[in-house]
């Protein structure tokens, strides 16, 4: 069951994250739409309502028709020039900041809904065009559904024109630094809510090693699976790994205070998560690296734009501020208030000099650079004594 609901929720996140989940959707209510309205338009009352009101029903099945198959070109031609737009704005991002930026436009949910929309008109459009008869009397002619069509059609144009304004924004470095530090504040605060000092734990001997089974990244585990376990096995489990660590096949992942079957060891084991991609929901640490490789190719000699590291700068401040004041859990205890889980998670100063030192020697040269780091160091200073941060700050005060 482990390895099931495993399987499920990583399925569920590819399908949710893909760029083709929600234009498959709308597709479809827009395929359920045309299906309701020309059932209605073929019904007595929309036959009734036609007769009623002339000016709602066409004479002429080529007008019906000519009318439709213009709407599809022109939607076609809207679909392919708006995300041709948007294959230029990922190959730029990808050029000047950094791959693993190319997700946070990817994954926008609008121009997916943008996407949806067009793909949807076009399948209301053909399936429209399918009932079209050529029949004397023009209230045998889908006259509403056409009308609903043209209706559509305006909605589109209008979210065409602010489409390109929303593109032209995306672009800019700001806009995408300040959605990766919008997610990557929410995993941090969500992962770091203790005030004050690390939770300490006792020294429990957890001498017996599991090897993992496969390789991949380890990112996060199921808290209430695995404490249930341990409880029923009264044992203790040390999580081996930050998150963020690649473990390969065969390798210690986790220690556990006493000897354990294979199979309560399998269990155990099912409860890690190895994605072969990171996620910044599943690892803040994911969102540092990827503002601080974004400044670090900012300052490369290719790009040379010291603007977008100070950007990339002030956000991993913000995020530092944090983290310097809050701390993760690293024991979990059962109902019994007995200790059962014990995290191994990064410290302060591991975070900090991992994600900083790089950007600082790339741009140590940089007098913008420098009066930056200078002016945040300070400020940061004045929040937290971290040694490392005093460290840093004589070096860019030499």
């Amino acid at each position: 069951m482990g390895k099931i609901r495993i399987w499920i929720q990583e399925r569920y996140g590819t399908i949710i994250n893909s760029i083709a989940f929600y234009p498959a959707f709308i597709a479809l209510m827009f395929l359920i739409l045309s299906t309701l309205v020309i059932s209605f338009d073929f019904s007595e009352t929309g036959k009734h309502l036609k007769s009623q009101l002339h000016w709602l029903s066409l004479k002429d099945a080529s007008t019906a028709r000519s009318i439709i198959s213009s709407i599809v070109a022109g939607v076609i031609s809207l679909a392919v020039f708006s995300f041709s737009m948007v294959m230029i704005v990922l190959n730029q991002a990808a050029s000047q900041m950094s791959n693993r930026v190319l997700d946070k436009l990817i994954g926008n949910s609008f121009q997916q809904i943008v996407l949806g929309i067009y793909i949807g008109t076009i399948v209301y459009a053909l399936f429209l065009l399918s009932t079209i008869r050529d029949i004397d009397s023009g209230i045998y002619i889908p006259a509403l559904s056409t009308y609903l069509l043209i209706l559509i059609t305006i909605i589109d144009i209008f979210l065409f024109i602010y489409f390109l304004h929303y593109i032209t924004q995306s672009v800019k470095y700001e806009v995408i630094i300040a959605r990766i530090f919008k997610e990557t504040s929410a995993s941090l605060e969500k992962s770091c809510e203790l005030k004050g000092n690390q939770t300490a734990h006792s020294k429990t001997s957890t001498t017996y090693i599991i090897a993992s089974k496969k390789s991949g990244i380890y990112e996060r585990f199921d808290p209430q699976v695995l404490l249930r376990l341990c409880s029923e096995n009264d044992c203790v489990v040390t999580i081996m790994h930050t998150p963020g660590t690649f473990v390969l096949k065969g390798l210690p992942v986790m220690s556990v205070s006493k000897q354990l079957s294979e199979d309560v060891q399998d269990h155990l084991l099912e409860q890690l998560y190895f994605p072969t991609s990171e996620s910044i929901g599943g690892n803040f640490f994911y969102g540092l690296r990827q503002l601080t490789e974004v400044a670090v190719k900012a300052l490369s000699p290719g790009i040379n734009d010291p603007g977008t590291a100070i950007v990339s700068l002030r956000a991993l401040f913000q995020l530092y501020a944090y983290r310097a004041c809050y701390y993760p859990e690293t024991v979990l205890f059962d109902k019994n208030n007995k200790e059962r889980i014990i995290i191994t998670e990064p410290g302060f100063e591991i975070i900090f000099s991992s994600t900083i030192l790089p950007i600082w020697d790339y741009g140590k040269n940089d007098r913008m650079i420098q009066q930056e780091m200078r002016h945040l160091l300070t400020q940061l200073q004045a929040t937290s004594g971290h040694a490392v941060i005093n460290k840093l700050l004589q070096d860019v005060n030499r």
